[in-house]
């Protein structure tokens, strides 16, 4: 009976399973993923990171999300993936993989991780739309995948799961949708942000790429200056560092906590057996 190993990981509640897969052991990673991260018939994650063989940097990151599609970026996927390459595979404490978004170079602090991520780009501010004869106003950018901002005075009773999904699938952001945040800002700066995640299709507990998306509009703003802190709906805080010259935004680096929860192996012919496939 064939085993894979896996480690399961979070950053901020956004939990992944993670597996090494430089040697190819995984054949349809879109597949395996929608399997494993069900949560009453898999092991239950909002995604799968698979590290594969790169011939420019360390390795390449596939991010697999819950339904089976592949993200471009995933910021609190970075970090997961930047720890566990470091203590289980045994790399440097700074080291660079390659994505789908592009080259991200993660490096290991005494309590956290810290991420350069792609630079942002795309932003647009002004946009309305309205859904369920509601009217939103908010900006999108690019922080690796398409997001939405909406500033909101009072986040604790936002629809997040409702608004996010008629916002996420309007005509507008088609074909391939965009995730959306809802955020308010807090005493000193502080930015709360709630998110309703693309290929999830679910609010998640945070999100990296979002909280970027939220702390790089409000700087351009001028709502806070950097560094920017962003408490998650975990209540755990993500710190977003911008480096600028003026007015321009020169780079973006993610930082925050990412934690082992528990290490196993996968029996391949359950999987099979569930999905029908040849993961």
């Amino acid at each position: 009976m064939t085993r894979v190993p896996f480690y399961k990981m979070e950053a901020s509640g956004n939990d992944f399973v993670i597996i090494d897969n430089r040697k190819g052991e995984i054949r349809d990673p879109k597949a395996f993923g929608r399997t494993v991260c069900a949560w009453h018939r898999g092991i239950g994650a909002d995604g799968v990171l698979f590290i594969e063989p790169s011939d420019q940097h360390d390795f390449f990151l596939r991010i697999v999300n819950a339904d089976g599609s592949e993200a471009e970026a995933c910021g609190n996927g970075y970090r997961c993936v930047g720890r566990f390459a470091h203590e289980v595979l045994g790399l440097k404490p700074k080291m660079t993989f390659d994505t789908l978004a592009g080259p991200v170079t993660a490096e290991m602090k005494k309590k956290s991780v810290k991420v350069q991520m792609v630079q942002p780009q795309d932003l647009r501010e002004g946009i309305s739309l309205t859904v369920q004869n509601r009217t939103f106003e908010m900006a999108s950018i690019n922080t690796g995948v398409p997001h939405v901002v909406i500033w909101t005075k009072d986040l604790a009773n936002v629809q997040v799961k409702e608004w996010g999904r008629a916002i996420r699938f309007h005509e507008k952001f088609q074909p391939k949708g965009t995730n959306v945040n809802f955020v308010q800002l807090a005493q000193d700066g502080l930015l709360q942000v709630r998110t309703y995640e693309r290929g999830v299709e679910d609010e998640t507990l945070a999100c990296g790429t979002g909280s970027v998306a939220a702390a790089v509009t409000a700087w351009t703003q001028k709502k806070a200056s950097s560094p920017v802190y962003v408490e998650t709906r975990s209540g755990e805080h993500l710190i977003i560092h911008i480096e600028s010259s003026g007015s321009s935004l020169k780079k973006v680096f993610l930082e925050g906590s990412a934690q082992f929860v528990f290490e196993g192996k996968i029996l391949m012919e359950a999987l099979r057996h569930i999905n029908g496939s040849h993961a």
